[in-house]
C-alpha cells in the first residue's frame, strides 16, 4: 500500500503575545472570539480595555469574560479597615457598572450573571500567602506603597478572627461576574475618553467632484 504524506502548516499555530490589555497589538476586526478569564479585575480603566476589545473584535464576534465583583474578599477588606485607613483590597466594579461599560463601548446584547464562592482558611497569614501565589495583589493606584507592618497586620488578624466559623476556619468570599456580548456592526461609534469615535475607511468617503 502507498503511503500518504502530510504536510503541516506551522504558520497557523497560535502565537503567544504578551501585551497590555488596554493596548492589544492586534489588527482592527481581526478576532472572532475574545475570551478573558479573571484578568479585568486588575485593570482600573475598564473603558480603555473594552474600547480595545471592541476594536479588535469582528462584527458579530463574541466577547466572553469573567471578573471579580465588589463582594470579593469583603471580609479581608473589613479586617484591614480596622488596622488603618489605607485600601488593602482592590475595589472591583459591580455587575451593573460592568454592563454599563460594555454598552458604553458599543457592544450589543450583553448578558451578565454572577456567583459567590466562599473558601475557608486556617488563618489570615495563610490567606495572604495564597493571594500572593495567585498574583492577586492590590492593583489600586492609591494603595499603600510601604509594608503593612506587624502591628497593623496583627490588628487585622484580630478583627478577622471574629469571623471564624464553628470549625474555626476563616471565610473568604469570591464574587465572580460573568458576561458575554457581541461585536456591533461596522461604523458603530466607540466611546473613548467620553467621546464617541467612528472609524470609516477612506474608500467609503465620497468626494464631491467640482463641475
Amino acid at each position: 500500500m502507498g503511503k500518504t504524506r502530510r504536510w503541516l502548516d506551522f504558520s497557523r499555530r497560535p502565537q503567544p503575545v504578551c501585551a497590555d490589555a488596554r493596548a492589544l497589538p492586534l489588527r482592527d476586526a481581526s478576532v472572532d472570539v475574545l475570551f478573558s478569564n479573571l484578568c479585568l479585575q486588575w485593570v482600573e480603566d475598564l473603558p480603555a480595555v473594552f474600547a480595545g476589545f471592541r476594536r479588535v473584535l469582528k462584527p458579530d464576534g463574541l466577547l466572553v469574560v469573567s471578573t471579580f465583583g465588589p463582594d470579593t474578599l469583603f471580609e479581608l477588606r473589613g479586617a484591614f479597615s480596622e488596622a488603618d485607613d489605607a485600601p488593602h483590597v482592590s475595589l472591583f466594579p459591580s455587575i451593573g457598572q460592568f454592563g454599563d461599560a460594555l454598552i458604553a463601548a458599543g457592544f450589543k446584547n450583553p448578558v451578565l450573571d454572577r456567583d459567590e464562592f466562599t473558601l475557608r482558611h486556617a488563618d489570615l497569614a495563610g490567606l495572604m500567602r495564597e493571594l500572593r501565589t495567585l498574583g492577586a495583589t492590590n492593583a489600586m493606584v492609591d494603595r499603600r506603597r510601604s509594608l503593612t507592618g506587624r502591628q497593623r497586620f496583627a490588628r487585622a488578624a484580630q478583627a478577622y478572627d471574629q469571623l471564624r466559623d464553628a470549625e474555626g476556619r476563616l471565610p473568604a468570599t469570591w464574587e465572580v461576574v460573568y458576561a458575554h456580548a457581541w461585536g456591533p456592526p461596522p461604523g458603530t461609534p466607540i466611546r473613548i475618553g467620553g467621546v464617541d469615535e467612528v472609524h470609516v475607511p477612506v474608500s467609503k468617503i465620497r468626494i464631491r467632484q467640482r463641475p
